[in-house]
């Protein structure tokens, strides 16, 4: 839309996400082209210009988009396998198939992947993507090609691993790359498709596997090339009570100090996961800024444990909030990890007092939106941001009767969606996704994972 377009929305409850967590029970928000222009109370200023369309938001709730910030997409079509694995098991069985994707396929499933999370509210996405079997085509462009057709904000973690089952790895030889050649590849990744840019649709961030499937030369040069290009740094970190006895064993230290000797804690990194973390762990990450994306149902699902969450946000740790790959978290949705990311945690030694309904929205928008470095763009609502909100029905028999909104769309069912904005683009009305077809992803996601099962079974 036009920058001098407006868009005004009127008669909603509004949670900003702001500084303040400013709300307003009955309001209204303006948009300009991509920008936020303003909100506040009650009805918007009389005599504006150039109006293009008014939407009455009687019942509904106006949030931030929400953000994701740890996904596998190829995952999508590997959705039921290894049901009752712990991690590492479901690794073993999993990896083999993995190590059979090509383009087409990669194609499909981000295509899944990012159809269902915008459909629930996600207004950025991110895909962190690290398997590149030998002559499987371009993954990373299959990638950003579904993003961009989708219409949500994206972030590519170009993933990479080096370590394979000659080294003492997981995954098949051929499924690997070379430590150079998974450095100049990532490098032509950031060159080709970054975006620095305040209202970017798609940045690339450099992110190799994990410590089971990395060496440490690629962890360190992995950093070294980021920060040279002035790129993120995303991993996975301190998942499971293997990967600490894993680092002890081989490096003769925890993961979080393994990870700083790497060069890998720092306010430009962030890490999946960070379950088995102790006191000392968080107050690195703290020190550090190094960012956590919590993943409440996947962890939950490969019986990994529960996350310190409450203490990472009272020591000043960034906490975004992450579908992880659907292999692990079968439904996809992020709003689901909201209820999740609260119920899960109040498991944990602070019980009731672990989180509220505000601080999840919190870790599901601002949160995520810090995680991924783009807090001054996105992840609230204030004028001068980024048009990326989400208009939640809550007038329906699941929510009516539930007094605070925020309350419901936290504690409640799932909310319908009955508008999506990415850069003041509507993505969704409805439910339904206005810029790709759902019935048809449907289709090509099956007919890809039954094709991935009949070469993987051969």
């Amino acid at each position: 839309m036009a920058a001098d377009r407006r868009i005004v929305i009127e008669n909603c409850a509004i949670a900003t996400v702001d500084g303040n967590d400013t709300e307003y029970a009955s309001g209204h928000v303006v948009l300009a082209g991509n920008r936020i222009e303003s909100l506040g109370a009650g009805k918007a200023p009389e005599g504006l210009e150039n109006v293009a369309r008014r939407i009455d938001a009687t019942g509904h709730l106006v949030t931030p988009g929400l953000i994701n910030t740890h996904h596998h997409f190829y995952q999508w079509i590997t959705r039921g396998l290894a049901t009752d694995h712990n991690l590492f098991d479901w690794l073993v069985a999993l990896y083999p198939v993995w190590a059979r994707i090509d383009e087409p396929m990669v194609y499909a499933a981000a295509q899944g992947s990012l159809a269902m999370m915008a459909r629930g509210g996600v207004t950025t996405a991110m895909d962190h993507h690290y398997v590149f079997p030998q002559g499987s085509g371009d993954l990373s462009g299959a990638i950003i090609r579904a993003a961009r057709e989708t219409g949500v904000r994206f972030t590519l973690a170009r993933g990479s691993m080096d370590r394979s089952v000659k080294d003492g790895g997981l995954p098949p030889d051929f499924a690997v790359e070379t430590l150079d050649g998974a450095l100049a590849a990532t490098e032509e990744t950031v060159r080709q498709h970054h975006d620095a840019s305040f209202d970017a649709m798609i940045q690339v961030a450099v992110a190799p596997c994990s410590p089971f499937s990395v060496s440490t030369e690629l962890l360190r040069d992995g950093a070294e090339l980021a920060r040279r290009l002035g790129v993120r740094l995303h991993t996975h970190g301190s998942e499971t009570v293997e990967e600490e006895k894993f680092c002890h064993e081989l490096f003769g230290m925890g993961p979080t100090d393994y990870f700083e000797s790497t060069g890998w804690l720092g306010e430009d990194v962030w890490m999946a996961h960070c379950v088995h973390m102790n006191d000392s762990d968080i107050a690195a990450f703290a020190r550090t800024k190094t960012g956590v994306a919590h993943c409440p149902s996947s962890n939950a699902r490969l019986a990994a444990g529960i996350a310190r969450v409450p203490d990472m946000l009272r020591a000043g740790v960034p906490v975004g909030l992450g579908v992880d790959g659907t292999a692990s978290n079968e439904s996809g949705e992020l709003h689901t990890e909201l209820r999740n990311a609260l119920l899960i945690n109040r498991l944990g030694a602070h019980r009731e007092a672990a989180l509220n309904a505000r601080q999840a929205l919190r870790l599901g928008t601002y949160g995520g939106a810090q995680v991924l470095g783009r807090a001054a763009e996105t992840g609230s609502l204030e004028p001068g941001k980024l048009a990326d909100l989400v208009l939640w029905k809550m007038d329906t028999l699941a929510h009516a009767s539930i007094a605070d909104p925020v309350t419901a769309l936290v504690f409640g069912a799932a909310a319908p969606v009955t508008a999506s904005f990415v850069n003041g683009r509507q993505i969704v009305e409805h439910g339904r996704l206005l810029t790709v077809d759902g019935d048809a992803i449907a289709r090509s996601t099956r007919d890809e994972a039954q094709r991935l099962a009949r070469i993987a079974a051969q």
